[in-house]
């Protein structure tokens, strides 16, 4: 796929997924939201808003739910982009609920689709940047960050997708190992929601639907990706982000 700038039709709004609970970031779940720890001096959050501001992102939706409030008060302040909270409180919505829910202030443009706690070091292009030059919505309901799995650090898993020539994407069969795991970063579609579920649920269903109809399609990431699920992994992400400063 060509990657010819095409910074005038970006998105210019994001979903910024920072509800979930953060379960295997023990010691830090019980008083810090997964979103909100630190990372070389910085809340992961603040990676991620930080990276939409520079690509012009003017709206991002952050939805909540665990330690709520402390998220709230950490964004407060914040003006670039401008943060619209979506809250989930009362029921938590999954990946896909929180996303239904937060679409009328998304518009009915393509937009980014962050998880807060994603963090990766850019290679010469910024990979948001990529994206949006990459992403065609006459091809593409969503179009997917993906990293390797040899090279990425904190990854142990067996991988999510395997890639065609093409960048499109198919799903790894349930004994396969897969060469590319979601990255967490996306562009997406209002349209790759149609016909979604109300209430709370996965985007896992949505994700295989799209790749059924070739209509998912994922870009390789340029740079190091960081799977930061857990304490022990902060310390080798803050290491590389160290060394790629030198």
């Amino acid at each position: 796929m060509g990657e010819t700038p095409a910074i005038a039709t970006a998105p210019k709004r994001a979903m910024v997924l920072a509800a979930g609970l953060g379960t295997r970031m023990r010691p830090f779940n019980g008083s810090i939201p997964k979103p909100l720890v630190a990372v070389g001096g910085k809340a992961l959050i603040d990676y991620v808003l930080d990276r939409l501001a520079e690509e012009g992102v003017e709206r991002a939706v952050v939805n909540v739910h665990h330690l709520a409030d402390q998220i709230d008060r950490h964004l407060a302040d914040r003006r670039r982009p401008k943060i619209v909270i979506s809250d989930e409180r009362d029921e938590l919505l999954g990946t896909g609920g929180g996303v239904v829910k937060a679409l009328p202030e998304l518009g009915d443009a393509p937009f980014f689709h962050v998880n807060s706690d994603t963090i990766w070091i850019d290679g010469v292009q910024p990979n948001l940047r990529r994206l949006a030059a990459a992403f065609d919505p006459t091809r593409m309901d969503a179009l997917l960050l993906l990293a390797t799995t040899a090279a990425s650090i904190g990854y142990s898993g067996r991988g999510d997708f395997l890639m065609a020539p093409d960048g499109r994407l198919a799903r790894r069969g349930e004994r396969e190992v897969a060469p590319f795991v979601y990255a967490g970063a996306a562009i997406l579609t209002p349209a790759f929601f149609a016909d979604a579920p109300k209430g709370a649920f996965s985007m896992s269903p949505l994700f295989d639907r799209s790749a059924e109809a070739g209509r998912l399609y994922g870009l390789r990431l340029e740079g190091l990706w960081m799977h930061v699920g857990t304490p022990e992994a902060i310390k080798a992400a803050e290491a590389a982000i160290l060394a790629s400063a030198a």
